[in-house]
C-alpha cells in the first residue's frame, strides 16, 4: 500500500514540471535558432563568414552612347521636280481606208510627204462615175435655160403657171442628180483629213483594193506629244498649263506644255496619265521615242542631303534619321522634292533638326546617342559617292 502511493506521488510531480516548462514558451524557439544560426553564421572552408555577392546588375557597367555623325543643313527654296518615263506619240494619227473598191488610178503621195488638209492621197478608176458627172452638169445647164425662157414668157402671159412650176421642178432635180453623180466620183477619192505627214502606203498605183482596205497613214506631229503616268500622290503638284521638260533617249532636251491630266486613274498601276505638248515644226521629233518627262510643281522649302542619309522606318516608309534636343534618336517621313546629281532635296523635316549622316544603320528610334558634328569633307565625300552610285 505504502508502494503505491508512492508512483503516485512522483507522476503528480511530473506533470507539474512539464506544466512550469510549457509556460516559458521556450519550446517555440527551438529549430527555429538553429535555423537563424544555420543562415546568419554561415562560414566558409576557412571558418570564417562569407561575403555577400555583389548584385549583377551593379557589377557589369553601363553601356556608352554611341556616337553618331550629324548636321544642320541650310534651308532653301527649291523647284519640286517629278520625274515619270514616257514615249512621244503623234497629235493625231488616222489610217485612211477606201469607201468603195476599185483599182487605184491616182496615188500622188509617197511615204514622208507632207500634205496639208483635203489634198488628194488617192483615187480609184471612176470612168463610168464621171461621166455621170458631166451628163448630170450638161443636164443641169439644160434645165436652167428652159426655167429662164419659162419665166420670160410667164412675164408676158403666154405661159401657163403650171409650166412655169414645171420648169422650176425639172431644174431643182437636174441639181439634185448633179450632186448624187459627184458624191459618188467623190468615194473613189481619199483626201488628209488634217495638215500631216503621210507615215505609211502599204498600196501601189494599179493595184485593186476592197471597200474599207488601208491605204495609207498619215500622223500629226505638230506638236509631238509626250505621254507619260503620274502617281496618286503627285498628281496634287500637277495642273494644265505647266511647263514640263523633256529628254528624248537620244539626249535631245526639249520644253513643252501639261496640255492633259486625266481624271481616270488605271486600274492596274492606280496612276495618271499626263500629256505634254512640244513644238515640232520641223518634225525632228519622230512618234514612239522613249522620253524622261519632268514636270515643274511649285517651288517649296526643303534641304540637299546625300542619298546614304535615307532609311526605313519602323513602318516600312522612307525618311531620315535625326537628334533631338534630348540626343534621343527621332525618324522623320521625307517628302522627296527632287533627285539631283548632287544629292537628294528633301521636305517635311523640321527646321532644327540635327540629320545623322553617319551611324544611321546602327541605331533606333529612341536610342540615346552622343552626337557629334560632322565636318563638311564627311558631307562632300558622302555625296560624291552617293553621285558615283548614280553614273
Amino acid at each position: 500500500m505504502p508502494k503505491i502511493r508512492f508512483h503516485k506521488l512522483a507522476a503528480i510531480a511530473v506533470l507539474i514540471g512539464f506544466a512550469a516548462w510549457m509556460g516559458t514558451g521556450e519550446f517555440s524557439s527551438v529549430g527555429s535558432a538553429a535555423d537563424k544560426s544555420v543562415t546568419t553564421d554561415k562560414k566558409t572552408d576557412a571558418g570564417k563568414p562569407e561575403a555577400a555577392k555583389p548584385n549583377k546588375a551593379e557589377a557589369e557597367p553601363k553601356a556608352a552612347p554611341r556616337t553618331v555623325a550629324v548636321v544642320t543643313p541650310p534651308r532653301k527654296t527649291f523647284a519640286r521636280a517629278i520625274r515619270i518615263s514616257g514615249l512621244t506619240e503623234a497629235d493625231k494619227r488616222a489610217v485612211l481606208a477606201t469607201r468603195v473598191a476599185g483599182v487605184i488610178e491616182k496615188l500622188p503621195v509617197k511615204q514622208g510627204d507632207h500634205v496639208k488638209t483635203g489634198d488628194l492621197v488617192l483615187m480609184l478608176a471612176a470612168e463610168e462615175k464621171i461621166s455621170n458627172v458631166d451628163n448630170a452638169k450638161q443636164l443641169l445647164v439644160q434645165r436652167k435655160a428652159e426655167l429662164d425662157a419659162a419665166e420670160r414668157l410667164a412675164k408676158t402671159g403666154n405661159l401657163p403657171k403650171l409650166q412655169l412650176d414645171t420648169a422650176r421642178s425639172n431644174l431643182t432635180l437636174a441639181q439634185s442628180q448633179l450632186d448624187t453623180a459627184q458624191a459618188e466620183l467623190d468615194r473613189n477619192e481619199v483626201k488628209a483629213p488634217f495638215d500631216g505627214v503621210i507615215d505609211r502606203i502599204p498600196v501601189e498605183l494599179g493595184s485593186s483594193v476592197m471597200q474599207g482596205g488601208e491605204v495609207a497613214t498619215i500622223l500629226k506631229l505638230d506638236p509631238v506629244i509626250a505621254r507619260g503616268e503620274i502617281s496618286e500622290r503627285d498628281l496634287r503638284y500637277v495642273k494644265i498649263g505647266d511647263e514640263a521638260d523633256v529628254r528624248l533617249v537620244n539626249d535631245q532636251k526639249v520644253t513643252g506644255t501639261v496640255r492633259y491630266i486625266s481624271r481616270d486613274a488605271s486600274a492596274q498601276t492606280r496612276t495618271f496619265r499626263v500629256e505634254v505638248a512640244i513644238p515640232n515644226a520641223d518634225g525632228s521629233i519622230p512618234a514612239g521615242m522613249t522620253a524622261e518627262i519632268t514636270l515643274s510643281a511649285e517651288p517649296t522649302n526643303a534641304v540637299m542631303l546625300p542619298r546614304s542619309v535615307v532609311t526605313l522606318g519602323d513602318k516600312g516608309d522612307l525618311g531620315i534619321r535625326a537628334v533631338g534636343k534630348d540626343d534621343k534618336v527621332a525618324f522623320f517621313p521625307i517628302d522627296l522634292v527632287d533627285d539631283t546629281p548632287h544629292g537628294l532635296v528633301l521636305g517635311g523635316i523640321p527646321q532644327d533638326a540635327r540629320i545623322i549622316v553617319a551611324g544611321q544603320e546602327l541605331v533606333k528610334e529612341g536610342d540615346q546617342v552622343k552626337p557629334v558634328e560632322a565636318d563638311q569633307a564627311t558631307i562632300n565625300k558622302l555625296i560624291g559617292e552617293a553621285t558615283a552610285g548614280t553614273q
